[in-house]
């Protein structure tokens, strides 16, 4: 009983019956406009004076109410309503407004629902009441068993006895009614108002921007962050041993960690100023650093640490790095900063670093090669367990190389340790060998990797609608 009670006078079912009566009060505008059309097709009488006209009128409203509720605002509206009064799950709920013909039909059809049950309940809300008082105190008064009010049975001619009986059963089923269409209202919401096939694509499709974005950012703050870090450390730790011996290599040390960190933090403040503002093309944002302009630099810094480091380099016909396409030469940097990085922590003894870029089949190719000797680890203390963790960086540098549709290999090599990273770069062009490859690299990822043309670091366009909204092998 108190189940009952809860389900049809509790706080839920209450607020279900404010949303009821607001749908009337919704529907009003559509039911004037309907009830004079009926009345001067009626001959000019009074539609209110007819309960069959009134009903006429009333069927005649739905249909106005139902061209309206095809207006795209109308889902969100009706959205927001049903998850604040009708105590529907919003992840049930569909979000914007509606993309399809569909989802405008489904919308259109509980604008209707909500607007055509909501104007029967306030009507009854609204008359019954009253009639119910007076059957339920008509055998205390005279004058009311005088009149006549009411309509058949539920009316002052019922007995005195039995009236105060209807009186009470008409009150619980004003309550019932409002009660049940309200649990009506709520089990169908989701049905009009959830989620069309489209907004599941296009929720998954911002969903994956969104984690394109992410992985992008963890990817640069990884390989910028990562590796500055990684040469930081060893160009510090190498000073620190000569200090009393050599300071001339301290001097030179010191001004690497110096350039190295200055770098970075511009690197860095690129990055979070995209993440911040979501603006690819904005005026201050860092260029991207290319093989062209900041190889050397890169080698130079990973030079002062003390570890050796050749690097053979074969720009090709094009004799120069700055003829790469610019997503390709950025991605192919960031693979040698990774590369790098992981010879520096996990190395011990030279790298030795190839970068060229041959033809085969009139398809040119960027090919990079890194080997250096392992060190070995040390073996884990008792009870202390093996780290398994890092190796984002070389996952993030496959990404790269996927992303411009190369590959990336590492694992021993001879004794060794080898990366090697192949990157395509289109077919041979029929021109002279000096002009732009353009290719494949330039024209399948310019947009899907938030490239802006000046080859700043980019996030692409899922940063702008989010503001709406370690390393190693």
């Amino acid at each position: 009983m108190r189940e009952w009670a809860g389900w049809a006078l509790g706080a839920r079912a209450r607020l279900r019956w404010v949303h009821q009566i607001l749908g009337g009060a919704l529907l009003m505008p559509y039911l004037l406009l309907t009830q004079v059309g009926v009345g001067m097709a009626a001959g000019g009488v009074n539609a209110w004076n007819s309960l069959g006209l009134t009903l006429i009128a009333y069927a005649a409203a739905l249909p106005l109410a139902a061209v309206t509720g095809l207006v795209g605002l109308v889902r969100p509206l009706s959205v927001a309503a049903a998850r604040a009064m009708c105590a529907v799950p919003g992840d049930t709920l569909a979000e914007g407004q509606a993309r399809s013909w569909a989802a405008r039909w489904r919308a259109s059809a509980w604008w209707t629902l909500h607007l055509g049950v909501g104007a029967v309940v306030s009507g009854v809300s609204l008359a019954a009441p009253p009639m119910a008082v007076v059957l339920i105190v008509l055998p205390l008064s005279d004058t009311l068993r005088g009149s006549h009010l009411g309509m058949g049975r539920l009316s002052t001619t019922a007995g005195a006895f039995v009236a105060p009986v209807l009186g009470v059963g008409l009150l619980a089923g004003v309550v019932l009614c409002a009660a049940g269409a309200g649990a009506l209202l709520a089990r169908l919401a989701p049905v009009l108002l959830g989620p069309t096939a489209a907004d599941r694509l296009a929720a998954a499709e911002e969903r994956a921007a969104d984690l394109a974005v992410r992985n992008r950012l963890a990817r640069e703050l990884h390989d910028a962050v990562g590796h500055a870090l990684s040469a930081v450390t060893l160009q510090a730790g190498a000073a620190r041993r000569v200090l009393d011996s050599d300071p001339g290599f301290v001097r030179e040390a010191l001004a690497a960690i110096e350039d190295t960190t200055r770098r970075t933090v511009g690197e860095l403040d690129a990055v979070l100023g995209l993440l911040r503002d979501g603006d690819p093309a904005r005026a201050d944002a860092a260029p991207a650093p290319t093989l062209a302009a900041d190889l050397d630099g890169l080698l130079a810094r990973s030079r002062a640490g003390g570890t050796t480091i050749t690097a053979e380099q074969h720009p090709g016909p094009a004799g120069d790095w700055a003829q790469l396409p610019a997503i390709a030469s950025r991605e192919a940097y960031r693979i040698v900063q990774e590369g790098l990085s992981n010879a520096l922590r996990h190395g011990a003894g030279p790298v030795a670093l190839r970068i060229r870029v041959h033809t085969s089949d009139r398809h040119r190719e960027l090919e990079i090669s890194m080997t250096n000797p392992t060190a070995q680890s040390p073996a884990p203390r008792a009870g202390e367990e093996r780290r398994t963790t890092g190796g984002r960086g070389l996952r993030g540098a496959a990404e790269r190389a996927a992303l411009l549709g190369g590959h990336v290999e590492t694992g021993p090599h001879d004794g060794g340790w080898r990366l090697r990273a192949s990157l395509p770069l289109g077919s041979v062009p029929d021109g002279p060998p000096g002009g732009s490859p353009g290719g494949f690299a330039e024209r399948l990822v310019r947009g899907a990797a938030g490239e802006s043309p000046d080859g700043n670091v980019a996030v692409g366009r899922a940063a702008g609608r989010r503001r709406s909204r370690g390393a190693g092998r």
